[in-house]
């Protein structure tokens, strides 16, 4: 049997911070310990980095803080350009519908900035760490969701506030608080409103950047357990950025590790995670033991 190419692909993606020299290359990364080059100062945040990702597969990325994992997922959403690399969409025709434009196959990052915004707001979902990146605290949470749908080119009022209602049940937001603005919820509840907000438009790509970050514990649990059963359902191609190995096992169907700006091991999260083989993987796995 013939496996449907990837949703996702992603070859080559580096993400440079500074003017960069001909040293980078050999001074930076895992091997040398380090991201910043000693010669010309600059910070190399991401280098290298491919991989693919199937239709309702779940993607992690983990790694230390500054290890590039934030990096990656906000160049995929077109928040920072890169220095070089490609990134290609396999869609169907349903997915791609409303954007005559995109051709298959074609380097996304190539593409001009309102192009990158219509894709980015009809195909791609992201919930931040922090609320204040997802959300427009002083707009309803409602309004929030009605906003995303509009830039996606949807216009009657009153399915807007029903496709709202119905995304803020799921994610178990009472509805009645639909027009409050999100500045008088809890951290938790902010979060639920974001991921009601990304999943508004059916994405064929959600990106969870450090969600449950800052969480209490019991609300991390509700959480993320949300995000499996809602991810389970709709099988959205979903790449997970954690530093939380309980966060990784428990979401993701395979994993990135990555340090310095690199991938130093991946494959089967739940390999990784009994077996790692890369002796920085073993300090991430053994120093939550």
């Amino acid at each position: 049997m013939t496996l449907p190419p990837p949703i996702v692909q992603v070859r080559g993606l580096t993400r440079r911070f500074g003017t960069g020299c001909p040293a980078c290359p050999e001074l930076t990364g895992p091997a040398a310990e380090t991201n910043q080059c000693p010669r010309c100062r600059s910070v190399t945040a991401c280098r290298e980095v491919s991989f693919e990702l199937h239709s309702g597969e779940v993607l992690g990325i983990v790694g230390e803080s500054g290890s590039g994992k934030s990096t990656v997922v906000r160049l995929l959403h077109f928040d920072l350009a890169p220095t070089a690399g490609e990134y290609r969409l396999n869609l169907n025709g349903a997915a791609a519908a409303g954007l005559p434009w995109l051709e298959p196959g074609q380097n996304l990052f190539e593409l001009g900035p309102h192009q990158r915004r219509q894709l980015r707001n009809r195909l791609m979902g992201i919930v931040y760490q922090n609320p204040l990146l997802g959300l427009r605290l002083k707009v309803t949470a409602g309004g929030n969701i009605a906003e995303r749908l509009l830039m996606a080119g949807w216009r009657r009022v009153e399915r807007m506030r029903e496709r709202a209602a119905d995304l803020l049940a799921r994610t178990e937001v009472p509805v009645e608080r639909m027009d409050e603005l999100p500045r008088h919820f809890s951290g938790g509840m902010q979060q639920r409103v974001q991921i009601a907000k990304a999943l508004s438009t059916d994405p064929a790509v959600l990106l969870l950047d450090e969600v449950t970050t800052g969480l209490d514990v019991s609300v991390q649990a509700r959480v993320l357990d949300l995000i499996r059963s809602l991810q389970r359902e709709l099988q959205i191609a979903t790449i997970v950025v954690s530093h939380d190995l309980g966060v990784i096992r428990m979401l993701t169907t395979r994993t990135l590790v990555m340090r310095y700006g690199g991938i130093v091991e991946q494959g089967l999260s739940d390999q990784i995670l009994e077996d790692p083989q890369h002796p920085y993987t073993q300090l991430l796995v053994n120093s939550t033991l």
